[in-house]
């Protein structure tokens, strides 16, 4: 356990800043923070749809989960990189970005988010525990593991930092167990490595979830380094960052696309324990409980968003630990009730809600890295993060705003999924290049107009003053 750190205990401070006595903990606990928690089904699954859903063979699979996952875990460490500096929740500092009501855009959206997360982990630890005792069905398991999920979410930061470092450990260990007996003691299939063709559209549509699965981390991760003491530095931050969530992603992403080369359908978790033989239960067991700390994360950071939206309507108020457990109380039932309402149509559901996400953190990432890293610079008024009318970043930021809404509309034209196929994706044979464009065009804009901006107020700060010698 870290000097400073206590699991045992129930976390008081919520959303705002942590104050330098408060802050502990070492950089490499963000590479053990990331690392365990996504080794679990959910990304074994999410791996599996470069087989199940763009119909690719092995190696290029392998080849496009892990491309994705080391482009998009750059976006993904850069923000974390932002909380020992800043030293508050992701969803604060946009108000940096966005002004205090114009932060609401994007807090609510990833609420949505944070509650559609913890429903596919649910969805998919209710279906492991039922095969490991089919009579039961899948409600029970979901049940048992969103109730773990909840009570470290309640205990808050300490307690989930604990338990991934354990489960580094542990799901390391089953993760290594379960490449063995697939690759060596079961065996592969005659066709394994010849099975699919390769196309563009199947390898940039795998590429794109694996870059998502990263992306999507943006709005957490300042949640769980912003104890860091400040002294931390960013590199390490982000190394520790990148690290711990690519390679904690890649590797059961790989297993994943081995897992569906060796079924005929699209049930991986059930592929996984039939190729997994004796030691199925053991992994699936584990798994599961690596969901539930993957749950929690999400619960916690969703809470966090809750009282951050809270608190912009009432700026007087200062939520503490039992509004934090309110709020868990609160997603834990809406994501508990879509699990239970999605178990039937899980794959499809899920394969279209990653990619819906994907359109709508591409704008906000690029905004708030662009503004961060070259337009403040790391320098903002963390207290005016809190007043009521935004400070100096104002209530609604009109060029952050204008540029969101556009960096989502600029996409659709190259967007390719299930629900929709814009005129330019078909013209390239399906591929998905939205990201790719909302990315380049937000952050071109956002950064051009920005600087415009800051250098037309320090031109009217440099008038005012002269006016007043």
């Amino acid at each position: 356990m870290n000097p400073g750190e206590k699991p045992a205990e129930l976390e008081i401070s919520t959303i705002q800043p942590i104050a330098l006595d408060q802050r502990h903990g070492r950089a490499r606990d963000l590479f053990t923070v990331w690392f365990g928690s996504n080794i679990m089904l959910l990304t074994i699954v999410t791996g599996a749809l470069a087989v199940t859903a763009f119909h690719l063979p092995f190696w290029w699979g392998l080849a496009a989960v892990t491309a994705g996952n080391l482009i998009g875990a750059v976006f993904m460490a850069l923000h974390a990189a932002q909380g020992p500096t800043l030293g508050v929740p992701q969803m604060v500092q946009t108000r940096g970005q966005f002004g205090s009501l114009g932060s609401l855009l994007v807090v609510g959206m990833v609420i949505v988010m944070y509650v559609g997360f913890c429903a596919s982990n649910l969805v998919i630890g209710g279906q492991s525990l039922k095969t490991l005792a089919p009579s039961i069905g899948p409600a029970p398991g979901i049940v048992f593991v969103g109730l773990l999920s909840f009570f470290a979410a309640v205990y808050g930061h300490d307690m989930i930092h604990y338990y991934a470092r354990v489960m580094t450990v542990v799901s390391g260990l089953a993760l290594i167990a379960a490449f063995a007996w697939v690759f060596f003691v079961h065996g592969l299939p005659a066709d394994f490595y010849t099975r699919n063709q390769a196309s563009a559209g199947g390898v940039l549509g795998a590429v794109s979830v694996a870059a998502l699965w990263q992306i999507a981390y943006a709005p957490y991760v300042s949640d769980y380094s912003r104890y860091l003491p400040a002294h931390t530095g960013a590199r390490p931050a982000f190394w520790a960052s990148y690290w711990g969530c690519s390679l904690g992603s890649t590797l059961p992403m790989i297993l994943g696309v081995a897992v569906a080369l060796t079924i005929s359908g699209d049930d991986v978790v059930g592929g996984l324990a039939q190729d997994t033989g004796g030691i199925a239960a053991v992994l699936l067991l584990i798994f599961s409980l690596s969901i539930a700390n993957t749950t929690a994360i999400n619960l916690y950071c969703g809470a966090l968003s809750c009282l951050t939206f809270g608190q912009t309507l009432l700026p007087h108020w200062s939520p503490k630990a039992r509004a934090r457990t309110v709020a868990v109380v609160v997603l834990s039932a809406l994501a508990l009730g879509v699990a239970l309402l999605a178990k039937d149509s899980f794959i499809a559901s899920y394969t279209d809600f990653i990619l819906f996400l994907l359109y709508l953190l591409v704008p906000w990432t690029a905004i708030n890295l662009v503004d961060y890293y070259l337009v403040q610079h790391g320098q903002y008024d963390v207290a005016a993060f809190m007043r009521a009318d935004g400070g100096i970043y104002g209530r609604v930021n009109g060029p952050a705003v204008t540029c969101y809404v556009v960096g989502f509309l600029v996409q659709v034209p190259f967007i390719a999924s299930p629900l929709y196929t814009g005129p330019v994706a078909q013209l390239v044979g399906g591929a998905d290049l939205s990201w790719i464009v909302g990315l380049a065009f937000t952050s071109v804009v956002y950064y051009v107009w920005a600087r415009a901006v800051k250098a037309r107020g320090a031109a009217g700060v440099r008038v005012a003053e002269g006016a007043g010698a």
